[in-house]
């Protein structure tokens, strides 16, 4: 049973989503507009939040941002917006995943609960390579010592390879391992993911290779 914030301007709406994740066996926690959700992110722990972008005060978009500087939680994010750019934002902000409205409330379960299980389990107490160190327990990473702050989806994507150091990855195994087969979108989520994630691991971001037609690997290097 996972803690889920559902942030949803329209009542109607936020009823139906939290009836469908209570179904599934968790427990919700509800906010109207952004700042609500900023607010409950800061008093509740929650393990997954379900955010729409179209909101009074603060829109979606800020409030994923924010939410990255406190927490990487996964995020699905709702939109009437089918643009592909829209969709890019998210992920850059650091949303693990879309759905556009209108919506199958079953799907959504689905979705999250797919999220909620591809999340690492807390077997490993520390993997490290070159000057990274992962707390898997704690889904933590640390650069030189100093923690860093990364989205779920580039954690995920770090463990993954940390845990697989040499081994090649298309970028189809990338996807459909770290966002999984029912995933919405293409490929380009797999770069722009990559990409950030190399930025802040500094000079460490080496590590990530990228092989032309084939995909990434992580190299272990001295």
């Amino acid at each position: 049973m996972a803690k889920i914030l559902i942030v949803e301007d329209e009542k109607n709406m936020q009823e139906i989503i939290a009836e469908y994740m209570q179904r599934g066996g968790h427990t919700c926690f509800t906010a109207d507009d952004g700042m609500d959700a900023l607010l409950a992110l800061k008093s509740n722990p929650v393990d997954l939040m379900i955010l729409d972008i179209m909101m009074p005060h603060v829109d979606g978009f800020s409030v994923c941002r924010m939410a990255r500087e406190m927490s990487s939680i996964p995020i699905i994010m709702l939109t009437a917006k089918s643009n592909e750019d829209d969709k890019l934002k998210g992920y850059e902000l650091g949303a693990d995943d879309y759905m556009t409205k209108p919506f199958s409330p079953k799907v959504l379960l689905a979705k999250a609960n797919a999220l909620l299980r591809r999340s690492p389990a807390l077997l490993a107490d520390t993997i490290n390579a070159g000057k990274i160190s992962i707390n898997a327990a704690s889904h933590k990473v640390f650069l030189e010592g100093k923690e860093i702050t990364l989205t779920h989806k580039e954690y995920e994507l770090l463990y993954f390879f940390m845990s697989n150091p040499g081994q090649i990855f298309s970028r189809e195994q990338l996807l459909n391992r770290i966002w999984g087969y029912d995933f919405e979108g293409t490929t380009r989520t797999v770069d722009t993911h990559i990409k950030t994630l190399r930025q802040k691991l500094g000079s460490e971001g080496r590590h990530i290779v990228t092989l032309i037609r084939s995909g990434y690997k992580f190299e272990v290097t001295a």
